[in-house]
C-alpha cells in the first residue's frame, strides 16, 4: 500500500478527565473508539496528570485507525464524534468528556491551516507517546525518522539541570 493511496493509516489520540453523557473517561474512550470505527489497534488506557489549569487526571489513549477519508475529512468527523459525545468549547487544557486529535498518518506531513500532521507538540507528551508507541512502536515520525519506540525513550529522558 502507498503511503498516499486510500485507505489511510492514521494514529488517533484519545483523552478524557470528566465524566460525560457515557459515564467515566474510561467509558467516553471506549465509546469514542465505537463511534471512529475502522479501528484496527487500541493501547491500553493509561492515567495521566493534567497539562494546564485543569486539576483532574486525564485517561489517555491510542487507536491505530484506517479509512479512506482524508486529513480534513477525519478531522471534521472526529470533531462531530466529540460534540456527540459531550464536548464543549472552552477554556485551553480544560475538563473535557472526550478528546480526538490525529496524530499521525500514513502519508506522512499534512500542512493545512486548520490541521497539521504530525500533531505539533505530540513529540513534547509523554501521555500521547506511551499509548502510541504501546501500538505502533516502530512507525516513523515523518519530520525526524525516528521511530515512536525512540521518540518515547527520548521525552522521559531526564534531562540535566542548568
Amino acid at each position: 500500500m502507498s503511503p498516499a493511496t486510500p485507505p489511510y493509516r492514521y494514529v488517533v489520540a484519545l483523552g478524557s478527565n470528566r465524566r460525560g453523557r457515557y459515564g467515566s473517561p474510561t467509558q467516553a474512550i471506549a465509546v469514542a473508539l465505537e463511534h471512529i470505527g475502522g479501528v484496527r489497534a487500541v493501547s491500553p488506557v493509561i492515567a495521566t496528570a493534567p497539562l494546564g489549569p485543569s486539576i483532574r487526571r486525564f485517561a489517555n489513549a491510542a487507536a491505530m485507525v484506517e479509512t479512506v477519508e482524508s486529513p480534513p475529512a477525519l478531522l471534521a468527523r472526529l470533531k462531530r464524534i466529540e460534540r456527540a459525545l459531550g464536548r464543549r468549547a472552552g477554556r485551553r487544557w480544560g475538563a473535557r468528556a472526550i478528546d480526538l486529535d490525529i496524530v499521525l498518518w500514513s502519508g506522512g506531513q499534512w500542512r493545512r491551516r486548520s490541521l497539521m500532521i504530525p500533531h505539533a507538540a505530540y513529540a513534547a507528551r509523554a501521555f500521547v507517546l506511551t499509548p502510541v508507541t504501546a501500538i505502533a512502536p516502530d512507525w516513523r515520525d515523518p519530520r525526524t525518522g525516528r521511530t515512536m519506540r525512540q521518540m518515547s525513550s527520548l521525552v522521559d529522558r531526564r534531562r540535566p539541570s542548568t
